[in-house]
């Protein structure tokens, strides 16, 4: 049998290493670049619009947001600001989508001012380049559609050496913005204002990955040090030990590479944490890497799952707290199922080199929508400049009304037997 395959969604003229999608528009938003290297390679925000062709997703390339000589490697959304780290920085941009009426006015300017110029407008880099990086769809770069604007910029990392922020993240409530970077810094300001309130050490070397839980009680952080620690403010509360779970796997042969707080399903006060231990050396024969369930009212591992041999690069959790969702470094993309850790969706070397990230579409009523009948539906990119999108059939099931009456049918159906043929029940 051959091996599984997911069309691509989208191609872009540069690698990609972040992607989000907007609750309440259902824009598509990734990013990418080669950097400042002077290779040619662009660096920008691409914003997509998701729509249906024949039951597949398709994907139209509506913007191009130029980032010049820095490319976007992580990014949160916040409302209508996107949050992107750029090299050493956070950089907070305004994004809004303008009604019709406004773009074709917006159009009919630019188009009268290019007649009366007497000159032909020639198209710009992202137009060219997006129209021959479709895959799956029509693509276009049409300016009108969305606006973006800079709306600050905060210093996120002081490496003196390569400075790179390396994961950033809304509080639930978006009162507060926070950062982490190779320097192991936490940064934290509050939101709007952008004024500071915390800056400590939390790791030595890079943070790999932070997250924040919805009262803004707890900071848990992952850093390439082998620890995940739990903060209250900048105080140390606690640092987590999956291991607890597995005494047979030996200390210091893992360490966490994400953490996501999460949902659960029909339970509405209830929380979860999950975090994703990867081996701190390879070995000739690869280790398992594991996905760990912990209480986040105690913080205590719940269930431990080994989840292949394929080193995981990214997790992402859905809305509700059902699914989560993993790439790995060598292209592979699956779904979990939160409850149990057990795997319900794989695709093998889906992309050709690592996937960057994963994100599930929303359950806002614009989420919904776009995911149509399936169960969930997840989002992927990598540096192979692809972007794809992996899908979980809606679970078969039937109405409770529809349930009744057949029981009502069997039952009756046993007493006419037992009448007609006495003695064979």
């Amino acid at each position: 049998m051959g091996r599984r395959k997911v069309p691509d969604l989208y191609r872009a003229p540069f690698p990609l290493y972040t992607v989000k999608v907007d609750p309440k528009t259902g824009l598509v938003i990734t990013a990418g670049g080669g950097g400042a290297s002077k290779t040619g390679i662009k660096n920008a925000l691409h914003f997509l619009g998701l729509g249906m062709s024949g039951g597949q997703f398709t994907a139209t390339l509506l913007h191009t947001h130029d980032t010049e000589t820095r490319a976007t490697m992580n990014m949160a959304l916040g409302g209508d600001v996107i949050a992107a780290g750029q090299d050493g920085s956070c950089c907070l941009m305004r994004f809004r989508r303008k009604e019709e009426k406004e773009g074709r006015k917006a159009a009919a300017t630019e188009g009268g001012s290019r007649e009366q110029g007497g000159t032909r407008r020639r198209a710009g880099r992202g137009a060219r380049e997006g129209a021959s990086g479709a895959a799956g769809g029509d693509t276009k770069e049409d300016t009108p559609q969305i606006f973006v604007e800079g709306v600050g910029e905060v210093q996120s990392d002081l490496n003196p050496q390569d400075p790179l922020q390396k994961v950033v993240r809304f509080s639930p409530d978006l009162s507060l913005l926070l950062v982490g970077g190779t320097d192991g810094h936490i940064r934290v300001w509050e939101y709007p204002s952008l004024k500071e309130k915390y800056d400590f050490k939390a790791h030595e070397g890079e943070v790999e990955d932070l997250d924040i839980s919805e009262d803004n009680k707890h900071l848990v952080t992952v850093g390439r040090d082998l620890a995940c620690s739990l903060w209250c403010g900048t105080q140390l509360n606690m640092s987590l030990d999956w291991s607890r779970a597995l005494p047979q796997v030996a200390e210091r042969t893992y360490r966490y590479q994400a953490c996501r707080f999460g949902r659960v399903e029909d339970q509405e006060e209830a929380r979860r944490l999950y975090t994703v231990q990867i081996p701190h050396k390879r070995d000739r024969k690869p280790p398992q890497c594991y996905l760990t369930k912990w209480d986040a009212s105690n913080f205590l591992p719940m269930l431990v799952a080994p989840c292949g041999t394929e080193v995981i690069s990214c997790l992402a959790v859905s809305d509700s707290g059902t699914y989560l969702g993993l790439g790995t470094v060598t292209g592979s993309v699956a779904v979990y199922i939160a409850f149990s850790l057990q795997r319900l969706y794989y695709v093998k070397e889906s992309h050709g080199i690592v996937v960057t990230d994963v994100c599930f579409l929303p359950d806002s009523a614009q989420g919904q929508l776009m995911r149509g009948n399936h169960e969930a539906a997840m989002l992927s990119v990598a540096v192979d400049s692809r972007c794809q999108m992996h899908t979980v059939r809606s679970r078969w099931s039937l109405p409770l009304w529809l349930l009744l009456v057949l029981g009502g049918l069997l039952v009756l159906g046993a007493v006419l037997l037992q009448l007609l043929l006495p003695g064979a029940l």
